[in-house]
């Protein structure tokens, strides 16, 4: 006798793929052709950001921090720069993408504050103009709505008197007036992606703090995905959720804020935190400085870019750090060939007693 055949079991709901980053860079490779040869600017770089969260991309000048995003918003001359990898932005492939296609988006999706306002910022052209320019140019408004738009821009960042600094020129601006001047011109299509390089660079500690709240409150309102670029782990250090520590053009350290300065595992942020002034330390007591100097990217030391300026390479022993390349693995990690417990009680026992 034959047993009934039992009916299958109905599948159950299918699990949703997990949502794409907002931005996602991967294997990213930038060189510059010269007549002394080829730099290698950016090598195998890769990271993600989500909207709404900040990305605190640091490290020493020629790093290749300002680099990379410039690859991002596709601002390389195609005749001297050639870019591999991938970048994706909400979907959309930018790396090869025609000059067209990223205009669309520049100004309007993506925008960036650049590092000096004042080079940055035309002399010949009121304040107000060069805001409302992309707001007219992406959004189709006219004139008179554009220069609206600026007065409400400015006065978001805290310009005083919007209505009559409209008008003004960028040279009856202060520096940090400059600064959120450019902030507003970065803003005023409330693009989803916001690329600040050294924003608050030779400013004062009272507006370099105003700064950075406003970029929050901006953030909090737009909900913007922001990179920040800085040389400076103090500046991220209430600002970013995520960290990733760049050295010779490649990352060497990625985690949250508070994984990296709360124990850090690469001897460069180790040098880095070193490198910072402390309250707790007296006026007289000098900075501890990273030896030697960053390495030419025209031909970038073998092995370990980090490895002439490490005091720990003996800590790994024979010729690993001068041979072979330690690798960023996904996640909280760090580029580096000491161990899990080489870094812990390195960190704890030399580096940390130090930072006070």
């Amino acid at each position: 006798m034959s047993t009934p055949t039992q009916p299958a079991a109905a599948p159950g709901p299918a699990t949703p793929a997990p949502a794409a980053p907002f931005l996602s860079v991967r294997d990213l490779y930038v060189r510059f052709g010269t007549e002394d040869g080829v730099v290698q600017a950016v090598d195998n770089l890769s990271f993600d950001l989500e909207r709404g969260r900040t990305l605190g991309i640091v490290g020493e000048s020629g790093s290749g921090k300002s680099v990379t995003n410039l690859a991002i918003l596709g601002l390389h001359s195609p005749n001297y720069t050639k870019i591999a990898g991938e970048i994706l932005l909400d979907g959309d492939e930018l790396t090869g993408a025609r000059e067209k296609d990223l205009e669309k988006l520049r100004g309007n999706k993506m925008a960036m504050i650049f590092q000096d306002p004042l080079t940055s910022l035309s002399p010949y052209y009121t304040v107000g103009r060069q805001i409302a320019e992309p707001f007219v140019k992406h959004t189709g408004a006219s004139k008179r709505e554009g220069r609206q738009r600026a007065i409400e821009m400015l006065a978001k960042v805290g310009i005083p008197q919007p209505t009559l600094r409209v008008d003004d020129y960028p040279h009856q601006f202060s520096g940090g007036m400059r600064q959120r001047a450019m902030i507003a011109m970065a803003l005023v299509c409330n693009p989803s992606l916001l690329i600040a390089d050294e924003p608050t660079t030779a400013l004062d500690v009272t507006v370099q703090a105003q700064i950075l709240d406003l970029l929050k409150d901006l953030q909090q309102e737009f909900g913007s995905a922001i990179i920040l670029i800085t040389h400076d782990l103090g500046v991220v250090a209430n600002t970013a959720d995520e960290l990733l520590v760049m050295y010779a053009g490649r990352a060497v350290e990625r985690g949250t804020v508070k994984e990296i300065l709360t124990e850090p595992q690469h001897p460069y942020t180790w040098g880095l935190l070193g490198s910072m002034p402390r309250l707790s330390s007296s006026v007289d007591e000098p900075l501890t400085p990273i030896p030697g100097t960053p390495p030419s990217l025209l031909a970038p030391p073998s092995g370990c870019p980090f490895h002439p300026r490490c005091a720990f390479p003996a800590e790994v022993g024979g010729s690993r750090c001068q041979d072979e390349r330690p690798l960023l693995a996904p996640g909280r990690a760090a580029a580096c060939h000491l161990s899990p417990e080489q870094k812990h009680t390195l960190f704890t026992e030399k580096i940390k007693p130090r930072l006070g």
